[in-house]
């Protein structure tokens, strides 16, 4: 496993919830980082984020990471959820609360 992968898996293995994105939940750098930290706040959930825009190699080796073109990445409980788009599918069928109040009562 190559370096960028490494550090990219023991984030999403340490984290319950993390969230790769353009900027910091303060200021998101982006239109669908912005709605993904929204959709995020309005669960409640607690997350952790990355700013992929402080380190390429982390913006590039995400994307083959987890075999998805686009940022931001949303990963739960070790495993990828989606992106923004997906998100909000989920998060509109009730699907996303769910699976968040499920990790949360496992750690």
């Amino acid at each position: 496993m190559s370096d960028v992968n490494q550090r990219i898996s023991d984030i999403v293995q340490g984290n319950d919830v993390v969230l790769f994105m353009k900027g910091t939940p303060l200021f998101p750098q982006c239109g669908f980082s912005s709605r993904a930290i929204a959709i995020l706040d309005h669960c409640n959930a607690q997350y952790e984020t990355v700013d992929v825009l402080q380190d390429m190699e982390i913006r590039q080796g995400i994307k083959s990471f987890s075999d998805w073109p686009t940022i931001p990445q949303l990963y739960v409980g070790g495993e990828f959820v989606g992106g923004s788009d997906i998100m909000m599918e989920m998060y509109e069928a009730g699907e996303l609360q769910q699976m968040l109040n499920e990790r949360a009562q496992a750690s």
